[in-house]
């Protein structure tokens, strides 16, 4: 399933003959199932989980960084968007242990910091698909894009920023007295610039996630993740 480029794509494999899009009855321009930064990522997560070191996983980070953006984000194909992306290919890097890409890894990082908001949470906006100097820009903070930015910085190794523990803090305040968090953006593509979806567990089990991945590192004394209640 790995392309010829070294990357994944969710469907198919060497799916990129992009002028197929231009025909008039190609499915809303999204005929194709190209390799993405988010769905190699994942693969690469799962190659490293499986003790992979070989050619496969090599290629895979080499596609990896070759599609980092040069604000220091990469895409997210399936997840909105650049918070997504990005997200998704620090967590893979981690998992990999690769001492190479630590300048990725940093340039990744010091963009999350920049698209934090003053409230503390990350929030991204569809019309980031149209427009890659809006990346990481939204109309409102949310639980499971911030906690997506969270676990970005503590697999950058930035589990005691400042910022991860503003976003922290978001959470904490945003949780519902039930104990989850609720959003109404849909921010999940069906096809990006075309039409969005909705996945109501996005922001139950995202910010969940974030806060004991927090809450496990304090207790290894790595790091002061949580903010002293």
């Amino acid at each position: 399933m790995q392309s010829k480029n070294g990357g994944f794509a969710a469907f198919d494999a060497d799916n990129t003959h992009f002028y197929l899009n231009e025909i008039p009855f190609a499915d809303h321009g999204a005929l194709l199932d190209p390799p993405t930064s988010d769905v190699s990522a994942r693969c690469a997560t799962l190659l490293a989980l499986m003790g992979g070191r070989g050619r496969a996983m090599q290629r895979c980070l080499d596609f990896l960084l070759r599609e980092q953006e040069t604000n220091g984000s990469w895409f997210g194909r399936w997840g909105t968007n650049f918070i997504y992306g990005t997200w998704s290919v620090l967590a893979a890097l981690e998992k990999a242990g690769a001492p190479l890409a630590r300048l990725a890894v940093e340039r990744g990082a010091r963009w999350l910091k920049s698209e934090q908001r003053p409230d503390g949470g990350w929030g991204e906006g569809c019309d980031t698909y149209f427009n890659l100097r809006t990346a990481g820009e939204g109309p409102a903070s949310n639980s499971f894009q911030t906690a997506w930015a969270i676990l970005g910085l503590m697999s950058a190794g930035q589990s005691g920023s400042e910022e991860v523990h503003r976003g922290i803090r978001y959470l904490l305040r945003a949780q519902r007295r039930d104990g989850l968090w609720e959003d109404k953006w849909f921010t999940a593509p069906g096809f990006p610039r075309v039409f969005y979806l909705k996945y109501h567990g996005y922001s139950k089990y995202f910010p969940l996630w974030a806060l004991a991945r927090c809450r496990n590192l304090r207790g290894e004394k790595t790091a002061p993740c949580l903010p002293a209640s």
